[in-house]
């Protein structure tokens, strides 16, 4: 009988886990309308991005120190599978009676998808099963390609443009530091423990994050970035452990210095189920292949931050020149 009980409750529980997969609509998904920004918010978590926050923030700054914590944008610089990064600077003139000579620049990239690069709202999504039969591809806050997204220059929905600028308070988690490593082995998976232990080492409480925060993780993983083989090879990283603690945490935005943020292959088995955890289905958005060098060796750990993601109408990344101002 014990048993027999035992079996009801398993197959119940998949019934009711298989209703709740199909039950989603256009309107109401597992994910979607946000649960704070509401049906129709494209900006995500830069909405924390308030005046109150960025007044709180630029308190912060005590000496004015400014630090670059992007990569340069050049060729060779490592990049993801076979995507492209190609200047050429090709010199016109002379114009008119002083000879005047310049210079224009033509730019062949996965402009926001390469080097120092914003994630945005359109960039991740899941093919998702819905009530009525039909599959969708779903993206941030229940928009879909078939129905809102699709656009021959761009997405409709969902644009870079939608992304409010960040200034707030920069919070960097060191793991590498912490650990004693330049950087941090192959494909490790950065833990709870591991973050709070950074936190503690940095003198840096955790019931001090606060809503709108940035939330930035050093591997050591940028002093690769002259190894494109090396760097692009199974990076350390943050897991869904982590991607959930950094949801309740009411974090606006995420970066590293990975080109892909959390570890890489999933343990999970699944393809960057972190990035599906907090851009698609959170609206907190990622930015990759940051260089933290330079605060680390002057031991600044929290800072004013500045990004802001360059408007391209219907856009699906940035790239970026993000600040940290101590």
């Amino acid at each position: 009988m014990q048993r027999y009980k035992a079996l009801m409750i398993v197959l119940l529980a998949l019934v009711f886990f298989a209703s709740s997969a199909i039950a989603q609509t256009k309107d109401e998904g597992p994910w979607w309308p946000h649960p704070i920004w509401g049906a129709g918010d494209q900006a995500g978590g830069s909405n924390w991005i308030t005046p109150d926050k960025v007044m709180d923030s630029l308190r912060m700054v005590t000496t004015g120190k400014v630090y670059e914590i992007g990569q340069v944008y050049e060729r060779g610089m490592p990049l993801f599978g076979q995507r492209t990064f190609a200047m050429f600077a090709n010199q016109a003139g002379p114009f008119g009676d002083n000879m005047l000579m310049g210079h224009d620049d033509f730019l062949c990239a996965e402009i926001g998808q390469v080097g120092t690069q914003f994630d945005g709202p359109a960039h991740i999504g899941e093919r998702v099963a819905m009530a009525d039969g039909t599959s969708r591809d779903v993206y941030y806050n229940g928009f879909t390609e078939q129905d809102d997204m699709k656009g021959f220059y761009g997405v409709e929905a969902l644009g870079i443009e939608n992304v409010k600028a960040y200034i707030t308070r920069g919070v960097l988690v060191d793991v590498a530091g912490y650990k004693g490593v330049d950087t941090l082995d192959h494909s490790y998976e950065v833990t709870m423990d591991d973050v709070r232990g950074a936190l503690g080492r940095q003198g840096i409480s955790e019931a001090s994050i606060s809503d709108g925060d940035a939330l930035f993780f050093n591997y050591g993983w940028s002093k690769l970035w002259g190894d494109p083989d090396t760097y692009n090879t199974n990076p350390p990283g943050i897991g869904m452990e982590v991607a959930e603690w950094i949801v309740a945490q009411n974090a606006s935005m995420v970066g590293s210095d990975s080109w892909p943020t959390e570890v890489w292959p999933s343990p999970t088995g699944l393809v960057v189920p972190v990035h599906q955890e907090l851009i698609t289905k959170n609206g907190i958005f990622n930015l990759e292949n940051m260089v933290f060098e330079s605060v680390i060796a002057d031991g600044v750990y929290e800072f004013l931050y500045i990004f802001t993601p360059i408007r391209f109408k219907g856009g699906t990344g940035s790239p970026a020149r993000p600040l940290a101002i101590r």
